[in-house]
């Protein structure tokens, strides 16, 4: 894989978008593994929930502040196993308190292969149609913010009604950026496979996180 592999408009050919998209695969397939594993040992060492917070605060620094800067060389590489390897330490106490409970273990293994159905499903549309996407960028953009704008009046708010819709529009939105993502690189709109697995790898992450909270509130009724 060569991150210094950059190509631009129209002038990328079916060769480049097929190179891009498989090396966008194969790091996106062991950043999970990664993540899963820093997941583990965060569940091994019983790290408290506030790590979950601090995890993620350092991912996003990572992500919005240094992976721009280090995308078009070998270092974006190490920065993206640094902030899935954040994300991943950050659900193990979330993944524990799931297991404390009954039907937890369940709950998990249904998040796991939702996620996994909605993206391997959603991938597959956006590759055999090869459909342009691209238009959904400002509407899915405009709902993220709507949705984060939501989540924060809920800390104050506490709805749990709330958090489920929230959780629900999450999965719907990250759903549209694996359409918008998948679409962007077949079609020769994203030449940077570092930034796209970036992408793709934060849509899955917030469509289990948000199919837990979702499949964890029916749990609790029952």
């Amino acid at each position: 894989m060569n991150p210094q592999s950059v190509f631009t408009g129209s002038a990328v050919s079916s060769a480049e978008k097929n190179k891009v998209l498989t090396n966008t695969y194969k790091l996106l397939a062991m950043t999970l593994i990664f993540s899963a594993l820093m997941a583990g040992v965060s569940m091994a060492i019983a790290l408290p929930p506030m790590i979950s917070l601090i995890s993620s605060i350092g991912a996003l620094i990572l992500v919005w502040f240094v992976l721009p800067k280090t995308a078009h060389s070998s270092a974006g590489i190490f920065v993206v196993f640094g902030f899935t390897g954040l994300l991943g330490l950050g659900l193990g106490p979330m993944l524990s308190a799931f297991l404390s409970i009954p039907g937890g273990s369940e709950v998990i293994m249904t998040a796991l292969g939702g996620t996994g159905a909605i993206f391997l499903g959603l991938s597959a549309y956006a590759l055999t149609t090869k459909k342009d996407f691209s238009f959904l960028g400002g509407m899915l953009f405009a709902g993220f913010i709507v949705v984060l704008i939501a989540a924060v009046a809920n800390i104050f708010l506490a709805m749990p009604a709330l958090q489920l819709a929230i959780s629900a529009a999450v999965i719907l939105i990250m759903s549209g950026f694996i359409l918008y993502d998948t679409s962007r690189i077949v079609n020769g709109g994203e030449t940077n496979y570092i930034l796209a697995t970036a992408g793709l790898y934060l849509s899955i992450y917030n469509i289990f996180v948000s199919l837990l909270q979702i499949l964890g509130a029916f749990n609790n009724d029952d």
